[in-house]
């Protein structure tokens, strides 16, 4: 009795929804409720009455005939939740309080510099780049909460491009961002979206998996943030015939995505093929982070630097920038538009900028110092056993020096970790008396084996490679 009460009380914050042309009552208008938790818009209604009228056997070749007594087992209970559409508050409420429990206004509103010192407990070095985003993101939603009386000046969306090598940390940002806004996010990847009605993700269906991430509460999707993920994939391909749908096309598909406009939305779905309800969403108010390594972008940018002067005294040499590792932040507009994005597409990201590459020092770091570092979860999951876990000078940086050859940025030092941590959390569990493991350099070079300590006697003892094997060099 108690679930049912409860399963009532959590369909209130649901639309109906029509159960042959799926559209939600607000829609489609008042529903019309049948037996077997079935509702019908006057509209459709009407059709099926038509239907039987103008036939001479009214049971004969009736389109919904069925409806009322042939259920299928998935609907049983009416349409699922998540094809549903969440109502809309009619008046939202204003009080401070609900800021605790995720709703932002603008007295709650972070100022820059407090997005900024947020973004420094979880990501280490891109300072210029979280400055760029805490700006951006302060004036997007003073935009969106600020009811300005002065309809004359109208403040433009503040779209961004982020540009970086991989591993960089351009996603982690974008999730460390949303997670101190306390707004829906969505992350997508372009690779997947094509031009509507080919194989693959229509346009639309980056602003489904933010519905999704909203629960279906579209007011709330009309406030949070989308994050476009491998955008380079979506540029124009270079001599080709064929018509480029997965390219150029997408690109002039999601103009009207990042400009602002009404778009008809699938609910528990990535396709408007599905019979799954529609809903309206503007994306006046949805800000947009498109993020992508742009592979070759350094070869369109030294051309430009080199080839103002080629021959004389004052001659720009060719191999000037090869050593450059930040030469993404010389990028300019018309680069990217000779690597493929077309202009309309940049006009609607104005805020262009890079992120670094990532330096030894700058992975000691990512390794150290942020909460959720890499090294701290490994020290947490041996304290469950009871066991220090501890971490020399030298084999920090002997594992950044590890990673920075790999060349793929922050995600190989998890990589390397996993190698080396391999033995010990498989070995260390099995005797009770230690008490602390100490990785040293000798370790990580596959020149010698941990330190661990015992708890009684508080000698220190070297691991055998018959108590912990060690572990084979990759070269090898």
């Amino acid at each position: 009795m108690a679930e049912d009460i409860k399963k009532t009380n959590d369909d209130k914050d649901y639309e109906d929804v029509c159960y042959i042309c799926r559209r939600p009552e607000s829609r489609a208008g008042k529903l019309i409720h049948i037996p077997n938790n079935i509702c019908i818009c006057s509209d459709c209604m009407q059709k099926t009455f038509d239907s039987m009228g103008n036939m001479g056997n009214p049971f004969q070749g009736m389109p919904y005939m069925d409806m009322f007594n042939m259920v299928p087992p998935n609907m049983q209970d009416g349409v699922p939740k998540r094809q549903k559409v969440k109502k809309k508050k009619a008046e939202p409420k204003k009080d401070k309080s609900m800021y605790d429990e995720g709703t932002f206004d603008i007295q709650h509103m972070p100022a820059p510099h407090i997005i900024k010192e947020k973004l420094d407990e979880y990501v280490v070095g891109q300072d210029y780049a979280k400055k760029v985003m805490s700006v951006a993101v302060y004036n997007h939603y003073k935009r969106v909460l600020t009811d300005s009386p002065d309809n004359d000046v109208e403040i433009e969306k503040s779209n961004m491009l982020m540009i970086g090598p991989t591993g960089c940390g351009k996603t982690y940002l974008v999730k460390t961002l949303a997670k101190i806004l306390q707004v829906p996010l969505a992350i997508t990847d372009a690779t997947s979206l094509t031009e509507a009605g080919y194989i693959g993700d229509d346009v639309e269906s980056v602003l489904s998996k933010l519905l999704a991430a909203a629960d279906n509460d579209v007011e709330k999707a009309e406030h949070g943030i989308i994050f476009i993920d491998e955008i380079d994939k979506i540029a124009k391909k270079r001599n080709t015939n064929s018509r480029d749908v997965s390219g150029e096309s997408v690109q002039q598909g999601m103009l009207k995505l990042l400009e602002g406009s009404e778009v008809e939305v699938p609910v528990g779905a990535t396709s408007k093929n599905a019979m799954v309800p529609l809903t309206t969403i503007n994306t006046r108010n949805i800000l947009f982070i498109c993020g992508g390594a742009f592979p070759e972008l350094e070869k369109v940018i030294k051309n430009r630097l080199t080839k103002q002067s080629s021959i004389g005294f004052e001659a720009e040499l060719r191999d000037k920038y090869d050593k450059d590792e930040n030469i993404l932040s010389k990028v300019t507009t018309e680069d990217l538009r000779e690597f493929g994005m077309i202009p309309e597409f940049l006009g609607r990201l104005p805020i262009v900028f890079t992120l670094q590459a990532m330096t030894e020092d700058m992975l000691c770091d990512i390794l150290t110092l942020p909460k959720n570092a890499i090294l701290k979860q490994y020290k947490k999951l041996l304290e469950l056993d009871e066991v220090e876990l501890i971490f020399d000078d030298d084999a920090v940086h002997a594992i950044a020096r590890k990673a920075a050859k790999k060349n793929t940025g922050a995600r190989a030092l998890r990589a390397i970790i996993e190698e080396f941590m391999l033995d010990i959390m498989y070995e260390i569990p099995k005797d009770d008396m230690i008490g602390s493991v100490t990785i040293t350099e000798d370790y990580i070079e596959n020149k010698g084996a941990p330190v661990i300590k015992m708890r009684e006697s508080g000698e220190a003892k070297i691991l055998t490679q018959r108590d912990i094997p060690a572990i084979e060099s990759s070269e090898n």
